[in-house]
């Protein structure tokens, strides 16, 4: 029996600077443009209500190529939304093009340590599909 696909529920906004659509395997692909502040308040609505209903393992994709910079307040959602006790059953990939975003990644991944999220920082989009695809283990 196949397993039934959970709905997005996500709708763009005026002003929100990145999309999101349901991975084959069920887990999320985030692009985003900027980390505005519109930007990050809609994510953290947006991520706090998938986490509150997550039930299983789940791969993200977060696209961040298109950014030069990530936002102080971009690294405090994060934070705040990896301290969920929801986020034991993820493995988040994020592709970058830069060193600044990926200093703050480093940054959010070294102040989550211990909360479960296996996170991997990636430059190229299909080696970070490759490392989503390998088998999914609890994460503890």
């Amino acid at each position: 029996m196949e397993e039934a696909v959970k709905p997005l529920n996500w709708e763009p906004a005026p002003g929100v600077g990145y999309t999101v659509t349901r991975r084959p395997d069920g887990g999320m692909h985030y692009i985003f443009t900027d980390t505005s502040d519109v930007t990050v308040k809609h994510w953290r609505e947006f991520g706090i209500q998938h986490l509150f209903d997550s039930d299983r393992l789940t791969t993200n994709l977060y696209d961040l190529r298109q950014l030069e910079d990530i936002s102080d307040e971009a690294i405090k959602v994060a934070l705040e939304l990896n301290s969920d006790p929801s986020v034991r059953n993820i493995r988040l990939a994020v592709v970058v093009s830069n060193d600044r975003v990926r200093r703050g990644l480093r940054e959010i991944d070294a102040l989550s340590a211990g909360s479960g999220v296996e996170m991997g920082i990636f430059e190229d989009l299909d080696a970070a599909q490759d490392w989503l695809d390998r088998p999914l283990t609890i994460i503890s």
